[in-house]
């Protein structure tokens, strides 16, 4: 599905302009802590012509026949776009953790890594991560690897969106 690019655009954001709009999918979650699933997905980039795109994630877990099983992680933060392509991401996530994220998108790719995580007395502990978005054939493409629970670096979520 194609998309207007805003007038109001500011300039830095341009590397990551064909994120803005809502995307929707499904997609698939691991780890050595978890039983594998399954899980629908809906993430949302909106801008207001400054130098960053509000963020906004929500997830549902789902069973072997696509139904609805119960509601998923939500997280919700700010994607700071810099010159040559550089980027700033902080989020917040509803399970007691927060992150900060640094990275670069260029040719419908970006790709970033943890710089901090801080997590609440309740949380799981996080302790790194690594996020990669992808521009494939009009679809939005993601893989999540995540450092927690004592676990190191490994695959924790990826999936398929497209625009709607």
């Amino acid at each position: 599905m194609a998309f207007e690019i805003p007038d109001n655009l500011h300039p830095l954001c341009g590397p990551v302009v064909w994120l803005l709009g809502t995307w929707q999918g499904n997609g698939k979650g691991d780890y050595p802590t978890i039983e594998p699933y399954e899980y629908g997905q809906e993430l949302v980039f909106q801008q207001d012509g400054r130098p960053f795109f509000h963020y906004f994630a929500r997830s549902w877990v789902l069973d072997a026949d696509g139904n609805k099983v119960r509601e998923g992680a939500q997280e919700t933060g700010f994607l700071r776009c810099l010159p040559e392509g550089q980027l700033e991401f902080v989020l917040c996530h509803n399970t007691g953790f927060t992150e900060i994220w640094y990275g670069l998108a260029a040719a419908g790719k970006l790709e970033l890594h943890t710089a901090g995580v801080g997590y609440t007395e309740t949380a799981k502990e996080v302790t790194a991560g690594h996020r990669l978005y992808g521009n494939v054939e009009g679809d939005l493409l993601y893989a999540y690897d995540m450092e927690a629970m004592g676990q190191e670096l490994q695959p924790h979520l990826w999936a398929r969106l497209q625009r709607v």
